[in-house]
């Protein structure tokens, strides 16, 4: 797995640090052009020059942390694969939400992205349960979220991982609702 490393002395990855800091911490509306700039050291003409728009270097630094979580979550959904749906799903739900937590990516990833309806971690869920039109995945990624903003609103991260923990997926209900009418 090939680990993004921003070149922080650049202008453009002062500004994808910079971001990822406040946008990990701070919700999107409340992040300004400005402070991102600053922050970077840059003007936010350069801001603008390399992402075109405050979502736009938020939609970069958000995809990065995404590929580098849906990375973890696959592989600890495949080590649990034999152990059943639960397991792989409860995995792979738990080596997220610790990779958020412990990068500070809890509200980054938390919270819905401002301009994209999809949901690269419904989109996992489901494809790991195999449950087709069962939202399932919707459910057990908005749970997943709930925790990460759970953590962002000053909750304990043992106890939102915890929480987390406490999900299983009834395989045989599953079975049932995925059979063909």
């Amino acid at each position: 797995m090939r680990e993004w490393i921003p070149v922080s002395t650049s202008p453009k990855g002062r500004l994808a640090v910079r971001a990822l800091e406040d946008f990990g911490s701070r919700p999107f509306q409340d992040v300004t052009v400005g402070e991102l700039s600053a922050g970077a050291g840059v003007t936010t003409g350069s801001l603008y020059h390399h992402f075109d728009s405050k979502l736009g270097l938020y939609s970069f630094v958000r995809h990065e942390a995404e590929r580098r979580l849906l990375d973890r979550m696959e592989g600890a959904a495949a080590a649990r694969a034999d152990d059943g749906v639960s397991a792989a799903v409860r995995g792979a739900l738990i080596v997220g939400f610790d990779f958020a937590a412990g990068h500070g990516f809890v509200r980054l990833l938390g919270e819905p992205h401002p301009a994209r309806d999809r949901d690269p971690v419904a989109d996992l869920i489901a494809e790991i349960s195999h449950t087709g039109e069962v939202p399932l995945g919707r459910v057990l990624a908005a749970a997943w979220r709930a925790a990460l903003m759970a953590v962002a609103e000053g909750a304990s991260p043992a106890r939102a991982r915890a929480a987390l923990e406490l999900l299983r997926v009834d395989e045989e209900a599953l079975a049932r609702a995925t059979q063909p009418s």
